[in-house]
């Protein structure tokens, strides 16, 4: 094992460390209006049922769709979509019309009424089971009640946002599965 020589280092940036997951983006609709919103905090809380963490501010226009829907779909979109997945927190649903203006293909989806994404590799509906609010926004808790997801490949090259406008992509994977308890894989 490396033992690191360390600095200081601002907290305010810590989240090119800690940023949990791929980038998302999540797809909502209400009353005849669909969004789309690129998120990158977000985080599984359970297995049965299969529970999603992320805080939404109430700046985003997909905040109150999402609130009033009680639904979306997190959509897994892969490296080569990057220029999209910026553009798309780029810009406000409130004066754009986010799969046209991207070339996104919108899908019905199978048990709600947020639609897919066609381009991602996977798509999962969600139903929200519970939001705690607070005055900039709310932490949402969803349940993911379907799953899609490609066939091929079965890694495919994800994005994982680490401030300051880099990625990286997901790379080589490491197996540990004949060290783990069977519950804990």
């Amino acid at each position: 094992m490396k033992n690191y020589q360390k600095e200081d280092y601002p907290v305010d940036n810590i989240r090119r460390f800690l940023e949990p997951g791929p980038v998302v983006l999540v797809s909502s609709t209400w009353k005849g209006e669909s969004d789309i919103m690129t998120m990158g905090w977000h985080m599984m809380m359970g297995f049965t049922p299969s529970l999603l963490g992320c805080f939404i501010s109430d700046a985003n226009h997909s905040y109150e769709m999402i609130k009033r829907s009680m639904e979306c779909v997190i959509n897994l979109p892969t490296a080569d979509m990057v220029d999209q997945v910026v553009a798309i927190g780029n810009c406000s649903g409130e004066d754009t019309d986010k799969f046209a203006t991207f070339g996104l293909t919108a899908q019905a989806a199978d048990k709600e009424k947020a639609p897919l994404i066609a381009e991602c590799y996977a798509n999962f509906e969600c139903k929200l089971a519970q939001v705690a609010g607070n005055p900039k926004g709310g932490f949402f808790i969803f349940e993911c009640v379907k799953a899609h997801v490609a066939s091929s490949p079965k890694l495919p090259e994800t994005l994982h946002y680490r401030g300051d406008g880099e990625f990286m992509v997901s790379g080589r994977t490491i197996s540990r599965k004949s060290l783990m308890k069977p519950e804990m894989r």
